[in-house]
């Protein structure tokens, strides 16, 4: 099984196989952890690479290369809005589901490209409203169920603040 840390940094700067992407739809880039790769990576190369698939369904990723950035590839993955205002549990569990999806995408990605380290930020927990405590157990979660398959030997959990990045360290004791 591959080893699983949690780490507080800036994602743009890790010296990893692929790091994630926290995407929209559109995949044109946008604020957070978003708009840091695109400019750290170089926006318009990254944007016409992004541009060849149309977007990105919420749950799913795609790979593109990492152009400046230390990492060889992003993987764009387009996690769920979470909307109080949506209410009740069915829409809870849909969007745990297709968070799930992106973390599971990504594991997928890594295979398919020989990738042996991956960088994943809080997908999710910034202005898509997630709440940071379940993201954090379902990405954990989700990770350790599909890893053994992979092929990729560690995976880091790319925290932005303190308080994500105790999250991360508790669930990985």
């Amino acid at each position: 099984m591959g080893r699983l840390d949690s780490i507080l940094a800036d994602i743009t700067t890790l010296q990893v196989d692929a790091i994630v992407n926290a995407a929209n739809q559109q995949l044109k880039g946008g604020g957070g952890v978003d708009g840091a790769i695109h400019r750290a990576a170089g926006a318009q190369e990254l944007l016409a690479a992004t541009a060849k698939f149309g977007g990105c369904a919420t749950g799913d990723a795609v790979p593109t290369p990492g152009f400046r950035l230390p990492a060889k590839w992003i993987f764009h993955a387009v996690g769920p809005v979470w909307s109080v205002a949506r209410g009740g549990s069915a829409a809870e569990d849909r969007a745990d589901s297709l968070l799930a999806s992106c973390y599971r995408r990504c594991i997928e990605l890594a295979r398919e490209h020989d990738v042996c380290s991956i960088a994943f930020p809080a997908i999710s927990t910034g202005i898509y409203r997630f709440p940071p405590d379940r993201a954090a157990r379902i990405a954990v979660a989700t990770v350790n169920e599909v890893l053994d398959e992979s092929g990729v030997e560690e995976v880091i959990f790319c925290a932005f603040n303190d308080e994500t990045h105790a999250l991360y360290c508790d669930l990985l004791r």
